[in-house]
């Protein structure tokens, strides 16, 4: 947030506009039932190569998240699996299927909006991401636009 008393933040202003646009994507899944949960790939131009939103109540496809729609699209773009050099840009924070494909598309970073006490493995309940153990670990950012993405969500479910 940027105000008087904090200044710019240079970690999570960059993403803003990103997350705008994963915003968006968000707004339109309601519209089938889905949880309005937006995802976009940047290429490490900032392009976005890949979009995504909810559609598990839409296909229903379990695997219907936005992260997994917005990775596959970007793999298409790029004509491969690696999407060394990308970020993720989601407006809640990926749970533990999407951190799995996260971190096996190799992609650079993840930014997300909301935390997801309750479902979260980019830090909040798990950290699946920057788990040692693993071959590949990309760097997080967190909380972008967070007050945004929590209210779209919130008023999804008070509406429901």
């Amino acid at each position: 947030m940027n105000d008087v008393l904090t200044g710019p933040d240079p970690v999570r202003d960059p993403w803003r506009a990103a997350m705008r646009t994963a915003l968006e994507e968000a707004g339109r899944a309601p519209a089938t039932g889905d949880v309005p949960v937006g995802a976009v790939v940047l290429a490490a131009d900032g392009t976005v190569i890949g979009r995504g939103r909810n559609e598990r109540e839409a296909t229903g496809d379990p695997t219907g998240h936005a992260e997994v729609l917005a990775l596959r699209e970007a793999a298409r773009a790029v004509g491969e699996w690696r999407l060394s050099g990308c970020t993720l840009v989601v407006t809640l924070e990926p749970c533990t299927m999407c951190a799995g494909a996260i971190v096996l598309s190799r992609l650079d970073r993840v930014v997300y909006g909301a935390a997801d006490e309750k479902a979260g493995a980019a830090g909040s309940l798990w950290d699946v991401v920057r788990d040692r153990r693993l071959n590949h670990r990309p760097e997080v950012v967190s909380g972008v636009l967070a007050d945004e993405c929590s209210a779209l969500l919130t008023r999804f479910f008070r509406d429901r």
